[in-house]
């Protein structure tokens, strides 16, 4: 059954602008992945346009083939090097993981 994984950050920043700057790289580092894990069928990155102070500022959405494709996706070389030149631009962490029920 596919999963979907949804992650959503608030970003470092002393000033909007630097935390605007933040959420695009969070953004583009995420986007770099399409086509570079197996098993991941979908991948969408918002930045958060509401500006409500408790709002985070991205939301990473994918879609992944099964349980077995999100594990690899944890592990991947790839996903792992977006984590770590990402470092502390995140700065809090949010994640739902979920089995999608087909709708008739």
């Amino acid at each position: 059954m596919e999963i979907k994984h949804i992650v959503m950050w608030r970003v470092a920043g002393a000033s909007a602008a630097e935390r605007s700057a933040n959420s695009i790289a969070v953004r583009d580092a995420f986007e770099g992945l399409r086509g570079r894990i197996p098993g991941l069928l979908e991948l969408e990155v918002g930045i958060d346009t509401s500006r409500i102070d408790y709002a985070c500022d991205v939301v990473l959405f994918t879609r992944f083939r099964d349980a077995q494709s999100l594990e690899d996706y944890a592990t991947h070389p790839e996903h792992l090097r977006v984590k770590r030149e990402l470092g502390s631009i995140r700065t809090e962490r949010h994640q739902v993981d979920y089995v999608s029920v087909p709708t008739p």
